[in-house]
C-alpha cells in the first residue's frame, strides 16, 4: 500500500512538472491569437508548424546555437578535465594542509556572485577579454569549487587498493589518476559535464556582461532579445517555438546520459 502511494505520488509529480513542457510545446503550435483563448486550447488542430522557420528567421539563430555550443563544449571539457585533477588530489594525494586548503576551498562557495562580478570584469577588461568569448571559456580550465567537492566524495569510494597494486607495478599518481580513477569515475564525470552543460547552454548573465555585439550572441541573450523585439511583437507563440528548440539539445544530453546522471549523484554521497 504504501509503495503503490509512493508512485501514484511520483507518477503524479512527474505529470505536474511536464504540463509547462507541454504547454510550451502547444503553444508553439498555435496560432497568434489562440494563445489567449480561454479555457485554454492544449492540443491545437491544425497545428502551425510553420512557426517554427518563422521565429528562427528573425534573427540568426544557427549563429547563436554555433556559438552556445563552442562554449559549452569547451566549457564542459575545462571544467571537467581541471575539477578531476584538483579532486583527485584532495582525495589521494598526501601534501601538508591539504583539509585546511579543502575547507577553505569550500568556503569560497559561500561567496555571491554579486561579490566577485565587478573586480572580475575590470580584470578581464584589463587583459583585453570583454566582447570576446573567453570570460567564458578560461575559468573553467581552472575548476569549480562544487564539481570538485563532487569528484572528491566519489573518488573517495574507490578502494585504495587499486592505487597500491598500481603503485608496485611502477605507475606513477598522474598515470593512476588517467588509467584507473578515470575510467571508474564515468557515472560521477558524466554527472559533471551534464551540470556544466546545462549552466553553460542556459547562462544569461555571463554573456549579457561579457558580449556586445550581436553576432556573438549565445541563445539564452538571444532569447532575452527575442522577447522584447520590436520585430515580432507580441507573438507569444514564436517566443515558444524558439525555446523549444533552445530545449531540445540539453533534453537530448539528459536522456542519453540520464543512467550515468543517476549513478554519479547516488554514488558521490557513499562516503565523507
Amino acid at each position: 500500500m504504501a509503495k503503490s502511494l509512493t508512485y501514484g505520488l511520483l507518477v503524479a509529480g512527474g505529470i505536474l512538472i511536464m504540463i509547462p513542457f507541454f504547454w510550451m510545446l502547444s503553444t508553439s503550435l498555435k496560432k497568434q491569437w489562440d494563445v489567449y483563448l480561454f479555457p485554454p486550447v492544449w492540443i491545437p488542430d491544425p497545428p502551425q508548424w510553420q512557426n517554427y522557420p518563422q521565429a528562427l528567421s528573425v534573427y540568426p539563430f544557427h549563429v547563436y546555437l554555433f556559438n552556445t555550443l563552442r562554449i559549452s563544449v569547451l566549457t564542459v571539457l575545462g571544467t571537467t578535465i581541471s575539477s578531476s585533477l584538483a579532486a583527485y588530489g584532495f582525495a589521494r594525494l598526501r601534501a601538508p594542509g591539504k583539509d585546511v586548503i579543502f575547507v577553505i576551498l569550500l568556503g569560497t562557495m559561500m561567496l555571491p556572485y554579486a561579490v566577485t562580478m565587478v573586480p572580475i570584469f575590470m580584470l578581464f577588461n584589463r587583459l583585453g577579454w570583454v566582447n570576446t568569448f573567453k570570460p567564458l571559456i578560461v575559468p573553467a580550465f581552472f575548476g569549480n569549487v562544487f564539481y570538485i567537492f563532487l569528484l572528491r566524495q566519489f573518488f573517495l569510494t574507490i578502494p585504495p587498493e587499486l592505487e597500491q597494486a598500481a603503485r608496485i607495478d611502477g605507475c606513477s599518481s598522474f598515470m593512476i589518476y588517467r588509467r584507473i580513477i578515470l575510467p571508474l569515475s564515468v557515472p560521477a564525470l558524466a554527472t559533471v559535464a551534464i551540470f556544466e552543460f546545462m549552466n553553460a547552454w542556459n547562462d544569461f548573465l555571463g554573456p549579457l556582461i561579457y558580449l556586445s555585439d550581436e553576432p556573438k550572441r549565445t541563445v539564452a541573450l538571444a532569447l532575452a532579445y527575442f522577447q522584447g523585439s520590436a520585430r515580432i511583437g507580441p507573438q507569444m507563440h514564436l517566443m515558444m517555438a524558439v525555446a523549444f528548440v533552445v530545449l531540445i539539445p540539453e533534453l537530448l544530453l539528459f536522456f542519453f546520459a540520464q543512467r550515468l546522471f543517476i549513478q554519479g549523484i547516488v554514488f558521490t554521497g557513499v562516503k565523507g
